[in-house]
């Protein structure tokens, strides 16, 4: 049976490294939204965006999200792995994968990169110096909301 794995964490989390070891280890596909943004638009936000800019950059990530659950159902109907590193902050977005995934009869497992809010901080701060191909600008300010938003995965999750 084929396994729907979800990348759950922050950026700077480390949910893209875990998710390219498991990529092998697996065999399976892996879907990392933010490398499909980049190739797409670009890097569309940066320290100086407005809401404006924003509201642009989440529209695309959206709909990028929703093409990758296509190719995503088609993949697990065929029997290979998955792995969505989209963050899923929300533990609601957590609960509609995996119903998505047992109404395609595949497993699921969530994988939560969990790191201190220091530790992010630390690395966005060293990302956004040198950053590296597939990855956003991410302004502190923006990280610091964000950190308040996300929902970490509860026990029963795991």
């Amino acid at each position: 049976m084929a396994t729907l794995h979800l990348m759950v964490g922050l950026p700077g989390s480390g949910k893209t490294t875990l998710a390219r070891e498991l990529e092998v280890e697996l065999s399976a596909l892996r879907l990392t939204v933010d490398e499909w943004h980049i190739r797409l638009f670009g890097a569309d936000v940066h320290d100086e965006s407005d809401e404006a800019d924003w509201l642009t950059h989440n529209t695309r990530h959206s709909t990028i999200e929703r093409l990758l659950w296509e190719t995503t159902s088609r993949v697990l109907s065929l029997g290979v792995d998955v792995i969505l590193d989209f963050g899923f902050w929300a533990r609601s977005e957590r609960n509609e994968f995996r119903a998505k995934a047992q109404n395609l009869g595949a497993g699921f497992k969530v994988h939560f990169a969990d790191v201190s809010e220091e530790c992010l901080r630390e690395r966005i701060r060293a990302r956004n110096a040198q950053l590296p191909a597939g990855t956003f600008h991410i302004p502190e300010a923006k990280l610091e909301e964000w950190i308040i938003q996300f929902e970490p995965p509860s026990p029963d999750e795991l």
